[in-house]
């Protein structure tokens, strides 16, 4: 009577293995704690994670890598072309004492002047200062916004103009002083140029390397901070 009310033990121990079982085939695997499952759902997501990150690293070093290449190709690139070129003109800084020998040169003109090849513009920017209004060609475009720069510090922006352009395919005409930091190379062709476009009243100033026909009607300095200026009225036999 007693265990007419209740459960057989051996039937309640078959529920609870039914059970087992039915958990087991549901999962597939041996049954774990909730502790255990979150546990490895934790490890799995580091593990993803950790991977994530060295990939995300291996993108970002290469972006690093790949910009600062890109970077060195874009500001190097203007200073070497020019050694690419049939007549090599690098640039090479004016010293103090070239740029007042220039200035001596100066003394006493008047109108326009040009710097052809005017680097990082600091003989454009001593002329402006003389109250010449002066102008600078140049190829390398660094060259030439530092220079326009470093004119704006100076308070010159307004009388002091550089330019990006090859210096053949100027017209120098209208200039009446005319300054160059030239090579040996390139004044034979330079001088035949400037003889056929300038006016009587120009004078062409010459630093480091003389033109090979033309005799100066000045020279002053000595080494390479020599200066040699001609007069086209005096080369074309006649004065003003």
């Amino acid at each position: 009577m007693e265990g007419g009310g209740g459960e057989p033990a051996g039937a309640a121990g078959c529920r609870g293995g039914g059970a087992g079982l039915h958990v087991g085939l549901l999962a597939g695997r041996e049954w774990e704690s909730p502790a255990a499952a979150l546990a490895r759902s934790l490890a799995c997501g580091a593990r993803a994670a950790v991977r994530a990150l060295k990939s995300s690293w291996g993108f970002f070093l290469t972006g690093i890598v790949g910009g600062t290449l890109v970077a060195v190709y874009a500001v190097a690139t203007p200073f070497l072309t020019p050694a690419l070129r049939k007549i090599c003109l690098p640039f090479v800084p004016a010293t103090t004492k070239q740029i007042a020998n220039v200035v001596k040169m100066l003394h006493c003109r008047r109108g326009s002047l040009v710097d052809i090849g005017s680097g990082d513009g600091r003989v454009v920017i001593a002329a402006a200062k003389e109250g010449f209004t002066a102008v600078g060609y140049e190829l390398n475009p660094w060259l030439v916004w530092y220079s326009r720069y470093h004119a704006w510090r100076e308070g010159v922006q307004d009388s002091a103009k550089f330019y990006i352009s090859d210096l053949w395919k100027v017209t120098f005409s209208q200039y009446t002083n005319v300054v160059v930091f030239g090579v040996p190379q390139m004044m034979p062709q330079l001088e035949e140029k400037l003889e056929l476009e300038l006016k009587d009243d120009a004078r062409v100033i010459a630093c480091r390397f003389p033109f090979p026909r033309w005799t100066p009607d000045h020279v002053t300095g000595e080494g390479v901070d020599t200066v040699w200026a001609y007069d086209l009225s005096t080369l074309r036999g006649r004065r003003p």
